[in-house]
């Protein structure tokens, strides 16, 4: 079965998350770094967008048609998106890497890893999406 249509035994889980940027290069070069570190892998690129996928969900990217609106996750709508991760050590290699990017920056610091009271990176991506990535106990 192909991954673009539903798959009766997932019924209820994710199927795909689409999130669309003002600069879509900028977006892009985040995405793809943090999506490969969490084993997804590309989908489709195409003029305009970047998909990648990890088994049965995926993640779209794509150019915003209207730039003038800046994403705000305090107002109406998407807050973030929370990624399980493989170990708490993969949480902290994603929290350096975050450190080390001119595009991303770790939210909560004074709290890190705990700021949400269990242990997680919590990032925001160019656009100022908060990205979540959740170590196991």
């Amino acid at each position: 079965m192909g991954y673009d249509h539903a798959d009766p035994e997932r019924a209820g889980r994710l199927h795909h998350v689409e999130l669309y940027a003002s600069d879509l290069d900028a977006s892009v070069d985040f995405w793809d770094w943090l999506l490969t570190e969490l084993d997804y892998e590309l989908k489709n690129d195409w003029d305009g967008g970047r998909s990648w996928i990890n088994g049965p969900t995926y993640v779209v990217l794509g150019q915003a048609d209207e730039t003038d609106h800046p994403f705000d996750r305090q107002a109406a709508g998407l807050n973030h998106l929370a990624f399980h991760a493989a170990s708490r050590e993969q949480v902290d290699e994603l929290t350096a890497g975050v450190r080390e990017r001119e595009d991303a920056s770790v939210l909560f610091e004074d709290q890190h890893p705990f700021a949400g009271g269990y242990y997680a990176l919590y990032c925001e991506d160019p656009e100022g999406i908060k990205v979540e990535v959740v170590g196991p106990e």
